[in-house]
């Protein structure tokens, strides 16, 4: 083996987590950790010419003001990195090297535009940077396509500094790493140095890096990492673990109590605001081959259960895998829900008969409703009131509960209760279940909102109901244990998702009273619209 190099790359892909966002404070603190850690490389974050910024950020609007406001001393022995996506930035607008900022660009890239890279590679050397290949979802390339690419790439840019296997989505295990690693190793110049950017979707990213530094080869390898491996999703292998195996194994004299410190003042902060790491909607996304954007966003709706999000990522088609698209995604989602059709006029009627001229009580389960049993109890009592619950029954005894929720249908049959629920959880209706077609009561303004509270005001309104009457519609928190009463509803959620959520709601409230009286037995962040 010729030389092992680590690059850590928590400021660039430990950056998707956060929006960029650390800080100036964090972003120094970081880079003085990492520099006193002993890695041989550092990638300072982004460059993004439509997305960057000067400052505070590590997405930059272009390489100049990484030197102006980051990088204002460099460490010997460190070499400093930016990474581009193809298409992000014009490199023909790069300042050339002069060594006061950083030293080498690493360009990610589809296989659609490999070859395009060739060119811009070119450019980026000649202005004197190192220059590195991320062919992205490096699995995806046939071995002729791979082998077609590293020829050129002996060709036309024979002074790369390194080309890399890349496993964006986290699905490769160690016999894959043997493979494409003696592709790789067999045919790339020997002078270019080869890396390795997993994800840790198979927590499969310690594995396949001691596969790789245990793959015979006389060429020099580079691992990224990053610390308490800080990355999208699933995150990535981890810097201290790392740099502990190498110092046992291979000689290595890192420090990883500077990693350790700044864990613990910086990365342990950012943890209490953002999330990454293992979960199960990450895993699923590395055996269903595709991007991890498409399980999170099926994942974040909370109305699927587990093997039908699953399901529902397998049906994805294949040339829509790699990147995420939220149109198709949606109306993915819709499909799925909708398959099962059903005319419902019959049960619409049927329900108009029974709300008409009455005021119809929605429990949903917020934590608010433990203190308000005995208002909510009264309430059910009244005689013009029809009280339905929503994805709960054992609390309190509605004239309904309306289900929308896999897990929670069959417990809720079985208990002998009347159901309303959608073509989604089952198509077939008897004396006790009432059953509406999920398309025809989703859409709002051209959106997908299938969440049992919106669902239920839709179908009342339209039903006919003289007002409309709120209990447990407490709104989102990060917190998940002040969302519901019941602690098995919990489902984590992000504050961007909380108050997506909360505007949402909070706008459709809004737009409902102007057909229909609406108002809180229970405390809300709803009640003042």
């Amino acid at each position: 083996m010729g030389t092992v190099k680590v690059l850590d790359v928590t400021l660039r892909d430990g950056g998707c987590v956060n929006n960029f966002n650390f800080g100036q404070s964090y972003m120094e603190q970081i880079l003085d950790a990492l520099e006193k850690s002993r890695v041989e490389y550092i990638e300072v974050g982004y460059i993004d010419q439509n997305k960057g910024t000067e400052q505070g950020r590590t997405q930059y609007c272009n390489e100049k003001v990484i030197a102006k406001h980051f990088l204002k001393s460099k460490k010997e022995n460190v070499t400093y990195v930016a990474m581009m996506d193809y298409g992000k930035f014009d490199v023909d607008l790069l300042e050339p090297c002069d060594g006061s900022g950083i030293d080498g660009i690493r360009m990610a890239f589809h296989k659609k535009n490999r070859f395009n890279v060739i060119e811009l590679g070119r450019k980026i050397i000649e202005k004197g940077y190192q220059f590195f290949i991320q062919p992205m979802l490096t699995l995806r390339y046939t071995d002729q396509e791979l082998l077609e690419f590293i020829d050129c790439v002996n060709r036309e840019l024979p002074d790369a500094s390194g080309f890399y296997i890349v496993d964006s989505f986290g699905e490769m295990r160690p016999n894959d790493m043997s493979r494409i690693m003696n592709l790789v190793d067999h045919n790339l110049l020997p002078s270019m140095l080869l890396g390795f950017h997993s994800h840790n979707n198979l927590q499969m990213s310690y594995s396949n890096a001691v596969a790789l530094l245990q793959f015979p080869t006389n060429r020099d390898l580079m691992l990224d990492c990053s610390i308490m491996g800080m990355g999208k999703g699933a995150g990535n292998l981890n810097t201290e673990l790392l740099l502990e195996h190498m110092n046992l194994f291979y000689g290595k004299d890192y420090l990883t109590a500077p990693l350790l410190s700044v864990i613990d003042r910086v990365i342990n902060q950012i943890r209490t605001e953002y999330s990454w790491g293992y979960a199960i909607e990450y895993y699923l996304s590395a055996i269903n081959h595709c991007t991890p954007s498409y399980a999170g966003h099926f994942y974040s709706k909370h109305m699927l259960p587990i093997e039908q999000v699953s399901e529902l990522l397998g049906l994805i088609r294949e040339d829509k895998k790699i990147s995420f698209d939220k149109e198709y995604a949606e109306q993915l989602y819709l499909d799925y829900n909708a398959r099962r059709k059903r005319d419902d006029a019959e049960v619409i009627e049927h329900l108009k008969e029974i709300v008409k001229g009455k005021k119809v009580l929605l429990v949903a389960p917020g934590k608010s409703i433990l203190d308000a049993a005995a208002a909510i109890e009264q309430t059910i009592l009244q005689k013009d009131v029809v009280s339905v619950a929503l994805n709960n029954w054992e609390m309190f005894n509605t004239d309904y509960v309306f289900v929308t929720r896999q897990e929670v249908f069959h417990p809720t049959k079985a208990s002998g209760k009347r159901i309303i629920t959608t073509t989604s959880i089952t198509d077939k209706t008897d004396n006790k279940v009432d059953v509406i077609d999920y398309k025809k009561w989703v859409l709002v303004d051209g959106e997908v909102q299938d969440s049992s509270g919106i669902l239920a005001i839709n179908l009342f309104v339209e039903c006919g109901a003289k007002e409309i009457i709120l209990a447990g519609f407490d709104g989102f928190h990060v917190n998940v244990n002040k969302n519901y009463f019941d602690k098995s509803m919990n489902h984590p959620i992000t504050a961007e998702q909380a108050e997506r959520r909360n505007t949402f709601f909070r706008k459709y409230l809004s737009n409902i009273r102007k057909r229909i009286s609406v108002n809180f037995l229970t405390k809300s962040m709803y009640d003042n619209v």
